[in-house]
């Protein structure tokens, strides 16, 4: 896809589900959202490139919150050009404090580097993107720390993983706490109460039916609320997914066993099955070789879904 210009200087690029898009103000001092994953920054660094922006140029980075597929290039932009790095005060204490348990990298066996965190964003504050005003908005529930982006004057919501078209970001209720669902709850009525015409998503492409999409996510929350273990089924699949992503291709006899070394496995598995690990494995990677989702070859496993 393209990328698409939003408002005058300002353009979108979409990734795939294991890194985040991004969002690139190509004016005399560039401003960039998101930064995608760290394994993956050469395709990032050719992205930007082809909208006209070097990055050694980049002024300032706009961080969403601190997940590895947001933050991926931070610190090598930072490292070479100076630039500040802007995000929510509950992010910021993350970095600050090196906390690699809040920003889930260590939970989900992740790869990410720290960054010095310049400013502290809080709801109700205006980014800057050129001539384009952003009033940020904390959204909290998918990330603890997480915000949207709202241009008023263009009805622009940038909204990072508060809002998708079909579907919703993973709850992580060990991590964010038991209040997340609720909290994702209180973020999408504040998206409702704006004024919106398209909404830019941290993953998946452009959307304009922002009460449809609001719908489903508020649907599968209650359903979430109602059935808690389909919560830790979510989680499951789509860490297992990324998580193939991330490694490109896996050993078949061995990947069980790995997946038993991580945190967020053995853990989700023991909050919302009793501890049965092998029988939530084998029914799971049944389910997306059936499915697709993931195939094998000559003993390896890997995942069709894009990157």
């Amino acid at each position: 896809m393209k990328p698409i210009e939003i408002v005058k200087d300002l353009f979108f690029i979409e990734r795939g589900y294991l890194n985040g898009n991004h969002f690139v103000y190509v004016g005399d001092a560039p401003v960039l959202i998101d930064t995608a994953y760290i394994s993956h920054f050469a395709v990032t660094e050719r992205l930007i490139n082809q909208v006209g922006v070097d990055l050694s140029d980049a002024r300032l980075i706009v961080t969403t919150h601190c997940h590895c597929d947001h933050i991926g290039g931070n610190k090598i932009i930072q490292e070479r050009s100076g630039c500040d790095i802007f995000l929510h005060k509950a992010g910021k204490h993350f970095i600050d404090r090196r906390d690699s348990w809040s920003t889930w990298w260590d939970y989900y066996d992740q790869e990410a580097a720290f960054f010095e965190a310049t400013k502290a964003l809080e709801d109700g504050d205006v980014v800057a993107t050129g001539p384009h005003e952003f009033e940020v908005i904390h959204t909290p529930g998918h990330a603890s720390d997480g915000i949207v982006l709202y241009n008023r004057k263009e009805k622009v919501l940038i909204s990072s993983d508060t809002l998708w078209e079909k579907d919703m970001a993973v709850m992580t209720v060990r991590v964010e706490g038991s209040s997340a669902l609720e909290d994702m709850l209180g973020s999408l009525e504040k998206i409702a109460s704006l004024d919106v015409d398209v909404v830019f998503p941290g993953h998946g492409r452009p959307f304009r039916d922002v009460e449809e999409a609001l719908s489903k996510s508020r649907n599968r929350i209650t359903h979430f609320l109602e059935n808690p273990h389909e919560v830790g089924l979510d989680v499951l699949k789509k860490i297992t997914v990324y998580t193939l992503m991330m490694r490109r291709a896996v050993d078949e006899n061995t990947f069980f066993a790995s997946l038993m070394e991580s945190h967020w496995f053995k853990d989700t598995v023991d909050l919302y099955f009793d501890g049965k690990y092998q029988p939530k494995y084998d029914e799971i990677m049944e389910d997306f070789l059936r499915r697709g989702v993931v195939r094998r070859k000559e003993g390896r496993l890997f995942t069709i879904v894009m990157p």
